[in-house]
């Protein structure tokens, strides 16, 4: 008999609770945790050698099978690893813990045996496991019985909605892309601070917890250091989202969007997307530096009543929302003050040491630069050239300006831009001046960026410029997207454009940053649809927020041509990441300026105004908008113009109610043959798939194997791996079509591949829906389902309910919704929208290599 919600228990029967640990040194607290659990009146299994009737592996093998709640204790020791064994009992007991909730207690030590290192590593990785640390049995004692508490009311609450509302229930895991950068250095004199504010997110009871305090006191180090420490408590992760780069409160959700991984597609109010991809799932969502978009604070209430998230925010003042916890993160201690200025110090001068000579002086610096750790930092960068005791007398020369700045700034905030001020005049005037032209940068910037924004500068070597201010502690390396690339912390950068701005350089640096982003553009065009497409959508995607500021200010600065100037070359990118909103919003500022817009520039607008959606929700109805456009294209001589219309005009003929296939057909035949003109691998490939796809239409299947097969052929020459993606799939139909189910699998396979390792959804979505198809033909309807709930989910957590343009799964789907299979299908349907996605494309990648097809009938289907 299995245990279940529906079996009446006697009433001697409760809630078990296994604890694990070292027998010996750790018996107080064994002590709390019984105590503790017997309080809650559940049952404590704790094992305990002694006379028993069998050997203690069967023993405690046994108690697990039979326990609710696996409770674990570590500190130093590993265990006892008995003859024979390869594993200590205390390893044993997690290994064999069954699928329970798994409670992780460790006290903290800094004399720990390595074996039990390498098992509390795999512990911090198992997605299963709240793990948090503890010094004392009070300490314990509290959060056990906290933990314990919401997990039985969690467990509780999500029984009552499985049975009241089993449309309530998650959706299933959010695949957040922005995970939480890992610092570099450690953090100094907060340890206190990480585990008070793990403990108010962890226990559920704040939601909304606020870092506030001035610029540089260390606000986005210490949410790192608490988003790592409650990992273990969210299931669904911890997503980071940084808010340095937006100034416009209304893109605060679609900055959140993007970090989610939710599509803005511009079809309903992107927060209620959010809401909807999210729901009730325990996930947190860390946002920095939102004191410059204070004003969007009430969408964080939307958020909050709306999901089961948690937020935590770093800000410079309060958020004002119902509901926050605002915490003042404070000035480190001097002890702490000193050590991370040693600890910095070492960083740039591996033999530096606190000694009684200099102990003194150190302590003054600290002293005078009120313990701020970012001013600190900065002092201890300059270790090389300056030691201590010229560092109090520079820090002497610049005091006048800490007491003397702009009284309406608190104080230690005009103590951090004296440090500033004071380490900016230790560059050279050149470095000086590239340190304020990055200040235009919102996000990270690659080295050809510094390149950029140093043409003009004398005698400047990029690469040496860069290397001062890193070194300097002005800018900060990091790696992205498999290329060194560069950042500045927000307070420094506003500093930088301060100083633009006083010197009256800020709009020609502005313009000089908007012209990079205008080559830049030029120079993706082409390889957006080459063998390095995956390494230019990467960085596109890193650098979008200086795409962004680029096309907005040359809105603001009125150059509408330049704005189209960057758009046009990245079409490709627009639709391989959904930035769709951003489009349309941009194009209907051009269109509507109130300045002289040259045609070309208005028609491009237009065109994006009117094709934006056409892949997500072709409308026949805009059929004479594109030939209007098309006119225009044509006497324009604008080849990529003129092929995109054709092709979308021929598309949108194939899905009328009555398809004009013979119209159809002369567009795709005229854009073929500007293709094949043009020279482009990405053209050509492109026109041959949708010639492909109206020849399957029409019925003509040999010519549409010619066709796709010819598309194949011109993407794998030209590396354009979405393009191969894409005839994959046509292909597979293909055999759909003619009933070979198994050589459609091994296509679908091959297609499915090349969009998970490039990390394309909208190409993962339709392999999953065309696996949904041929195992659905097969017979497999249990598993189909997984399939195509599988798909749903990834385009739900992008905001798009439905199918695309490119999808073919509808027929099979329509008749077995028809079908008394219509059930198995809906119940599989809704575990696949619940399921790992990763999970889900490996079963596809292996076990669906080969589908025999136990109905020949199916091959009439299209």
């Amino acid at each position: 008999m299995v245990r279940g919600a529906g079996v009446i228990r006697t009433p001697d029967q409760r809630l078990r609770a296994f604890v694990s640990s070292t027998l010996s040194e750790l018996a107080p607290e064994r002590r709390v945790v019984r105590s503790v659990v017997e309080r809650l009146a559940l049952t404590p299994v704790m094992f305990e050698l002694g006379a028993r009737p069998h050997p203690p592996r069967s023993l405690y093998r046994a108690y697990l099978e039979q326990s609710d709640i696996f409770v674990g204790l570590y500190w130093e020791s590993y265990g006892w690893v008995a003859p024979g064994e390869q594993v200590s009992g205390l390893e044993d007991e997690y290994n064999l813990a069954p699928d329970i909730p798994m409670l992780i207690y460790v006290k903290r030590s800094t004399n720990r045996q390595g074996r039990l290192e390498k098992l509390l590593d795999r512990i911090r990785n198992d997605d299963r496991v709240s793990y948090v640390a503890f010094d004392t049995s009070e300490d314990l004692a509290a959060l056990v019985t906290g933990d314990i508490a919401i997990l039985l009311a969690e467990r509780f609450a999500d029984r009552r909605r499985e049975s009241t509302d089993p449309q309530s229930a998650p959706k299933g895991p959010l695949a957040a892309d922005a995970r939480p950068p890992t610092p570099l250095t450690r953090l100094v004199g907060r340890g206190d601070d990480v585990q008070r504010y793990s403990d108010m997110l962890r226990s559920g009871a704040r939601r909304l917890v606020t870092l506030t305090g001035p610029g540089g006191i260390g606000k986005t180090r210490l949410a790192l250091a608490v988003a790592r420490e409650v990992e273990g408590s969210f299931a669904e992760g911890i997503c980071f989202v940084d808010l340095a780069p937006i100034r416009d409160p209304a893109l605060v959700m679609s900055a959140i969007a993007a970090a989610l991984g939710v599509r803005d597609t511009g079809e309903a109010p992107l927060r209620q997307r959010i809401v909807h991809a999210v729901g009730q799932r325990r996930m947190l969502i860390v946002l920095d530096n939102f004191e410059q978009v204070i004003d969007a604070a009430g969408e964080l209430r939307f958020l909050l009543d709306g999901t089961g998230v948690s937020l935590l925010v770093t800000s410079r003042i309060l958020l004002h929302v119902h509901g926050e916890q605002a915490v003042t993160v404070a000035p480190i201690d001097s002890p702490a003050g000193i050590e991370l200025f040693v600890d910095r110090a070492r960083a740039v001068k591996p033999d530096f040491a606190l000694t009684s000579s200099n102990a003194e002086d150190i302590a003054t610096v600290i002293a005078a630069l009120d313990n701020v750790p970012l001013a600190i930092e900065l002092a201890a960068a300059r270790i090389l050239i300056l030691p201590p005791s010229e560092l109090v007398r520079r820090l002497d020369k610049t005091l006048p300006i800490l007491v003397r700045g702009d009284r309406g700034q608190p104080d230690r905030h005009r103590t951090l831009r004296a440090t500033i001020d004071w380490s900016t005049e230790l560059l050279t005037d050149t470095e000086r001046a590239l340190f304020r032209r990055l200040g235009v940068f919102r996000g990270s910037f690659a080295l050809d960026a510094v390149e950029w924004m140093c043409l003009d500068l004398p005698d400047a070597v990029a690469i040496d410029l860069l290397s001062a201010l890193v070194d300097g502690s002005l800018v900060q390396a990091r790696q992205d997207t498999g290329r060194a690339s560069f950042t500045m912390l927000a307070t420094l950068r506003e500093y930088a454009r301060e100083e633009l701005q006083q010197t009256g350089d800020l709009q020609a640096c502005q313009q000089r940053h908007a012209a990079f982003y205008s080559q830049l553009a030029v120079q993706a065009e082409t390889e957006l649809v080459g063998a390095d497409q995956h390494t230019w959508i990467a960085r596109l995607r890193a650098e979008y927020e200086d795409v962004r500021a680029a096309i907005e200010f040359y809105l603001r600065a009125q150059q509408a041509r330049e704005v189209v100037a960057i758009v046009w070359p990245l079409n490709w990118f627009w639709w391989a990441s959904g930035r769709v909103a951003d489009l349309e919003r941009w194009m209907s500022a051009v269109a509507d300026a109130p300045y002289d817009v040259d045609e070309r520039t208005r028609h491009i607008a237009e065109f994006y105004l009117t094709s934006g959606s056409i892949w997500i929700a072709p409308d026949p109805s805009r059929i004479p908008d594109f030939e209007r456009l098309l006119t225009y294209f044509v006497r324009a001589k604008d080849v990529y113009g003129e092929i995109f219309l054709r092709t979308s005009l021929a598309l949108l003929q194939m899905v009328r109610n009555s398809p004009d296939l013979d119209e159809a057909e002369q567009h795709l035949r005229r854009a073929q043959q500007i293709a094949d003109q043009t020279r482009s691998s990405f053209l050509t490939s492109m026109t041959l798939m949708i010639r492909g796809r109206a020849a399957l239409v029409r019925g003509s299947l040999s010519e549409a194997a010619i066709l796709f097969n010819n598309s194949l052929q011109v993407s794998q020459t030209s590396g354009d791996a979405l393009s191969q993606s894409g005839a994959l799939q046509s292909l597979g139909w293909l055999r759909v079509v003619g009933g070979d189910l198994a050589s459609a699998s091994d296509y679908f396979k091959r297609a499915l591949a090349i969009s998970s390792n490039a990390g394309h959804e909208e190409g993962m979505a339709l392999g999953l829906e065309s696996f949904f198809a041929i195992t659905a033909l097969s017979g497999d309807i249990q598993r189909a389902g997984t399939y195509l709930g599988a798909a749903e989910n990834i385009r739900a957590r992008r905001g798009i309910d439905g199918p695309s343009i490119l999808s073919s799964h509808q027929h099979v789907l329509a008749q077995l919704e028809a079908s008394p299979a219509a059930e198995t299908l809906n119940a599989s349907r809704e575990a696949g929208r619940l399921a790992d996605i990763d999970t889900i494309v490996h079963a596809a990648l292996t076990d669906a290599a080969v589908i025999s097809d136990p109905d020949p009938s199916h091959a009439k289907h299209e």
